[in-house]
């Protein structure tokens, strides 16, 4: 398997790693590639940064629904794109507020969930909430007819895999004794105001307040009848993430801590049973010496009769293959751990990438070369 099997083969790319790594950057080279194989793909973004959109040349930015990228620009007409890149940036509180109004039962409970303080404060803010709500986004995207190819960018840090595991995390919280509690006003025809006065939601209260506390009956009551359609969607998104045709790549740097950052993840996707389809690594110090005798050069160093400025150029390669050579070292325990999963090196560009032809390049050494 190749790097390209990974873009010809997959419904779903994601792809992890530490912050800093060119992770967004590849997400974008690998969306471009299959937009020229003929795939209508669309690259998502879980980070808020605006990477996604400076390494496509956006000015203007994403939005939280998908805009189409202009990749034919600069390329001759019998060689353009015979496919479509889309990309967007995740909008957790919209996303949110679009799963409530698919699932309520009319706009009066639309509008009672959505004015709702304790969801207003849930769909922006709480833990886990933003998780669910990129693997909702994925499986939107994943059965939306403009699309074939879906690739995530997740966030910067070690949350970035939660998603992963937020589907199954709502299921069992629908299913938690403390949300049928909650629920119970409703499903037994008790008065709310009633069902607030009970001893375990005076206790409650007193530590959140009753304002919240009372927000938060508000917002159940509100949600009562909705909770099967949720449940069943979680359930789609936990088979989607864990399907044959959905590839997880890890993107990596030749350094140390980055390389351990990548292992990390490597095992985090082995552990949740979903393997690693391809790592990435960015930056690694081009191959200067292809083809030259170093033990010539060596000696030539050693014996130092030749011109000064020949000796320092000498030098320098003799100094560039050893940093090389100890990049591909340090790669050594990714490699292992990913077998029999690809392992590609990218080389270290002159710039840094802000466009379409900067991704091109990146695109030629990881495809072609």
């Amino acid at each position: 398997m190749t790097v390209v099997d990974v873009v010809h083969g997959s419904d779903v790319v994601v792809c992890c790693g530490s912050g800093g790594v060119g992770k967004t950057t590849t997400a974008a080279v690998l969306g471009l590639e299959a937009a020229s194989l003929g795939r209508r793909v669309v690259v998502v973004t879980i980070d808020p940064a605006r990477r996604l959109a400076d390494a496509l040349g956006l000015r203007d930015g994403l939005s939280s629904e998908p805009q189409r990228v202009d990749i034919a620009d600069g390329v001759v007409s019998g060689d353009a794109p015979s496919g479509e890149l889309w990309a967007m940036m995740l909008d957790t509180a919209a996303t949110f507020d679009g799963l409530v109004k698919r699932y309520a039962d009319d706009e009066e409970q639309v509008e009672r969930i959505l004015t709702n303080r304790f969801y207003r404060n849930m769909a922006g803010a709480m833990s886990g909430t933003q998780e669910y709500m990129a693997a909702e986004t994925l499986h939107a995207l994943h059965f939306d007819d403009r699309f074939d190819l879906v690739i995530v960018d997740t966030p910067p840090s070690r949350n970035a895999l939660d998603f992963l595991d937020a589907p199954g995390v709502l299921s069992r919280f629908l299913d938690h004794r403390v949300f049928k509690l909650a629920m119970l006003p409703t499903r037994s025809g008790l008065k709310f105001i009633g069902a607030a006065a009970q001893p375990i939601f005076k206790a409650i209260g007193k530590v959140v307040g009753s304002d919240v506390l009372t927000d938060a009956l508000a917002f159940f009551q509100a949600f009562a009848g909705m909770e099967t359609g949720f449940r069943e969607r979680a359930d789609e998104v936990i088979a989607l993430l864990r399907a044959e045709r959905t590839s997880f790549v890890v993107v990596a740097s030749p350094r140390n801590d980055t390389i351990t950052e990548a292992v990390w993840f490597a095992r985090q996707l082995l552990d949740q049973g979903v393997g690693v389809s391809a790592a990435i690594v960015n930056r690694v110090h081009p191959d200067v010496a292809a083809g030259v005798d170093l033990d010539a050069v060596r000696e030539a160093v050693a014996a130092n009769e030749l011109d000064p400025r020949l000796l320092a150029l000498m030098s320098n390669l003799l100094d560039l293959d050893a940093m090389r050579a100890a990049e591909l070292d340090a790669l050594a325990p990714l490699v292992e751990l990913t077998e029999p999963a690809p392992v590609a090196v990218l080389p270290l560009l002159d710039r840094d990438v802000h466009d379409i032809d900067g991704l091109r390049q990146i695109a030629d050494h990881l495809f072609r070369t």
